[in-house]
């Protein structure tokens, strides 16, 4: 092998040190992940009415965020890898939309109403 790249699994080549995160990055994310638990923990106790459920969900996605981010190694990660998991998440709002339309639109059906 050349002087800049070492084996990898199944004998590819990968960078030394180009697409690998530092323990500053670990220990980032961990604060990171600390500080919005604690955000949750007080925001389920305050009284947002209708904000309650898109506040709870924005620190969720975020939180998940960083963890696929520098935990699941997606910064280094090739495109195709950002690709996969990109339409996965978006495949799953997929899901979630065309549940709550149905579940939303059941009042219209005559056999549901009151």
């Amino acid at each position: 092998m050349t002087g800049d790249l070492r084996q990898g699994a199944h004998g590819a080549p990968r960078a030394p040190h180009g697409h690998s995160s530092g323990i500053g990055a670990y220990l980032g994310v961990f604060a990171a992940l600390m500080v919005l638990t604690a955000l949750t923990v007080w925001a389920a106790f305050q009284h947002l009415g209708v904000w309650n459920t898109p506040v709870a969900l924005t620190i969720a996605v975020t939180k998940a965020l960083l963890v696929a981010w520098i935990f699941m190694h997606l910064r280094g990660s090739p495109k195709l890898t950002i690709f996969v998991v990109s339409a996965s998440v978006l495949w799953l709002a997929f899901l979630i939309l065309i549940t709550v339309s149905d579940y939303i639109s059941r009042p219209w059906l005559p056999i549901y109403a009151s």
